[in-house]
């Protein structure tokens, strides 16, 4: 499974990062670094709340993410 990461600087400074196939996975941080690790961690929770729901293949064998 491979997500895309977009990030962007907002005018209030801060930089926000998404995982375009997360809806709702956003997190802003002080640098760009800073904001993507926060968004590839909440996509990691996403995904194994997702798992344990079962709402999503147990049979997932590989993440990997992408910035844009």
């Amino acid at each position: 499974m491979k997500f895309t990461i977009e990030f962007e600087r907002e005018d209030d400074g801060r930089w926000l990062a998404e995982i375009t196939e997360l809806p709702g996975v956003l997190a802003y941080g002080k640098t760009p670094d800073e904001a993507i690790a926060h968004a590839k961690a909440l996509a990691l929770r996403v995904v194994a709340d997702q798992l344990e729901h079962e709402e999503r293949s147990a049979e997932l064998n590989d993440i990997s993410f992408v910035m844009v």
